[in-house]
């Protein structure tokens, strides 16, 4: 054995590897507690999609209308859909299931998320599911009644801005009043008893 082995291998039984304090026990993985969103009683219970989440619920329509409608012209060669298919479309992008969407609490406030929408936190807990689905089809169903099937596709083969413009901004849009994309302020609740 070599000089220098030798009194390596006598330092470490006399004194410990050392591997202790080089190595140590493994570091202490960092706890973080995130908690579900709180929702309130409107959140929870009201068949209608509460004010301080249209805007974000009308963009995720705007984004299916609009992915489902290339989807569809993309089978025909990106030309104009036939009256009767996109019809067709717009039932089936309002009646599809939206379970991928549903609500995040960040900083206090809470934000719908979903394909579409902005990503919020990373490491965040998203409620979806319950009232969140049928909340989002029933927006959509509205908007296909209250702006037309015919303006809608219209809007959609003028590109995505224009279909987000008609549904989700203006004097009647959800985004609308104030920045354009800009989560519309939250009401003061009224008590529904």
């Amino acid at each position: 054995m070599g000089p220098a082995l030798a009194a390596w291998l006598a330092l470490s039984l006399l004194g410990g590897t050392g591997a202790e304090e080089t190595c140590g026990d493994p570091p202490a993985a960092r706890s973080r507690s995130v908690p579900a969103p709180r929702l309130s009683p409107e959140e929870q219970l009201s068949p209608h999609m509460p004010e301080s989440l249209r805007c974000d619920a009308c963009r995720a329509i705007a984004f299916q209308i609009e992915e489902q409608l290339s989807r569809a012209e993309g089978k025909v060669g990106r030309k104009a859909l036939k009256e009767s298919d996109y019809l067709e479309v717009l039932e089936r992008s309002c009646s599809q299931g939206w379970e991928s969407y549903g609500v995040q609490e960040l900083d206090g406030q809470k934000r719908l998320a979903g394909p579409g929408l902005p990503r919020q936190e990373p490491v965040s807990v998203m409620v979806s599911g319950g009232p969140w689905p049928d909340r989002l089809s029933k927006m959509c169903h509205g908007y296909v009644g209250e702006q037309g099937e015919a303006q809608i596709y219209e809007s959609h083969r003028r590109g995505p801005a224009a279909l987000r413009e008609l549904l989700c901004h203006g004097d009647k849009g959800p985004c609308g009043g104030g920045k354009a994309g800009a989560p519309a302020p939250p009401k003061a609740l009224q008590n529904e008893l």
